[in-house]
């Protein structure tokens, strides 16, 4: 995400061309940046939508006592999702493609671990909120300030504190994982880069 945001950030740079590549530098031995597609943009949004509806559909159908702890927090983003998307398709003509690679495989995998171990799972579910709000978020509305003039999307607006809603959401994880072995504890830890690196590839959409 740190990526992507460093490629977006200069509003006032010497260019910032859509077609440049990670190796192009400016003329001075600077550091290039891309103008965001909406086609890119559009392939982040579907993404992120399948990977929301994913937590959000195994949290409400699962048997596991743990995941009803985590329904109805107010982070859920994937309905506000839909509704950008079919703004998008409305009123301004776009073509909502199927879920890309990124998506899917992600999804997938939170299918798997979601399965297995709840640790594992919890663990994700915080992190890809975490992730949203701290900079996948602030990436977006950078996006929607160049390419929709500032409209702000519904997957970016919450009802209440969202910083307030993450916090509660961390207090529940914590309460469970007091509960959870060493090793259980561990394996989370490295979820976590795991979680990083999945929705790094999905935010990396934007400028692909």
């Amino acid at each position: 995400m740190r990526f992507v945001a460093m490629r977006l950030r200069n509003i006032k740079g010497k260019y910032t061309h859509k077609n440049k590549t990670a190796s192009d530098s400016d003329s001075d031995g600077g550091e290039s940046t891309w103008m965001p597609s909406m086609e890119g943009f559009v392939k982040y949004l579907v993404a992120s939508k399948l990977v929301f509806n994913t937590v959000e559909r195994i949290l409400d159908k699962s048997d596991d006592v743990s995941y009803t702890h985590f329904r109805k927090t107010g982070l859920e983003r994937s309905e506000a999702l839909e509704k950008d998307l079919q703004w998008l398709a409305e009123h301004h003509g776009i073509e909502i493609p199927k879920p890309s690679n990124q998506g899917v495989v992600y999804a997938q995998y939170l299918e798997h671990i979601a399965e297995g171990s709840a640790p594992l799972f919890l663990s994700h579910l915080y992190n890809i909120y975490f992730s949203h709000i701290a900079g996948g978020q602030v990436i977006a509305t950078q996006v929607c300030d160049k390419l929709l003039e500032g409209e702000v999307l519904e997957f970016l607006q919450w009802e209440g504190d969202a910083e307030e809603l993450l916090k509660g959401l961390r207090e529940k994880v914590n309460m469970l994982g007091e509960h959870w072995s060493r090793d259980e504890k561990n394996r989370c830890l490295k979820e976590t880069s795991k979680c990083f690196k999945y929705m790094g590839h999905i935010v990396r959409l934007i400028i692909l």
